[in-house]
């Protein structure tokens, strides 16, 4: 998967995770929990999601990584290529 697939997908999963959410609206560095108003249950259900469309596993202390659409996106897709 390339990075901006990625980044697709993950605008897919932000907006599975808050409903009515304008994705489309969110600039690749910026951090989109800030953006789209996300507290920490929609966070947490963003990461959920995302795990789950991914396989990946996603620890706590990752999370910061996944602030941002190319951030996260870049983390998917190293993880992805490890395994």
């Amino acid at each position: 998967m390339t990075h901006d697939e990625t980044v697709e997908m993950i605008k897919d999963v932000l907006a599975e995770a808050v409903p009515g959410a304008d994705v489309a609206a969110v600039s690749p560095e910026e951090n989109f929990r800030d953006r789209l108003e996300m507290d920490s249950l929609d966070f947490l259900g963003f990461v959920e999601a995302l795990g789950g469309r991914t396989g990946l596993p996603l620890p706590e202390q990752d999370y910061p990584a996944l602030s941002t659409l190319d951030g996260c996106a870049a983390y998917v897709v190293s993880r992805m290529s490890e395994g």
